[in-house]
């Protein structure tokens, strides 16, 4: 069986994907965790990782073809040429890999040690505090024989 890919409506993906199991199609509809700033506080919400899309996994001679245009929360098949765009495997695969990865990682953790990679403090080893916003950071570094407090880019932190 191979992969393709479904337009979803507007805002209707776990709409579209639960009526697709409903018929019963084998879906992929893969989501990453994103933290943004609301109202001055850091949240986290799952996101689709291809807003507006899911994938699904059909035989070409399946006659669930012919319903999924009329499925609820779908638009239609990407296709080219009439023909509907095959993804193979590895591809899906690969993305599902990825998805575990990225999980494990998470974010930054306080407490956690990190090193800092530019600046003026580039190569000092530092403890990470919190996120202050949304490109800045707080972490404690050991300087002058005292833990002192310092806001840098999030971008300058490795852990």
């Amino acid at each position: 069986m191979t992969w393709y890919a479904l337009q979803h409506k507007p805002a209707q993906g776990d709409r579209a994907l639960a009526h697709l199991q409903n018929q019963d199609i084998a879906c992929f509809y893969p989501k990453i965790t994103v933290e943004k700033i609301k109202a001055g506080k850091r949240t986290k919400k799952l996101e689709p990782l291809f807003p507006g899309y899911l994938f699904i996994n059909l035989e070409q001679t399946d006659p669930m073809w012919s319903k999924l245009r009329s499925t609820r929360g779908v638009i239609r098949v990407v296709s080219f040429a009439n023909k509907p765009a095959a993804i193979s495997d590895d591809v899906i695969q690969h993305i599902k890999d990825s998805l575990h990865t990225v999980a494990e990682q998470g974010g930054i953790k306080s407490g956690q040690s990190v090193e800092l990679e530019e600046g003026p403090f580039k190569g000092i080893s530092a403890i990470f505090q919190t996120y202050d916003g949304e490109e800045r950071a707080i972490v404690l570094i050991n300087f002058m024989q005292k833990q002192q407090r310092v806001r840098v880019p999030v971008s300058a932190i490795k852990k």
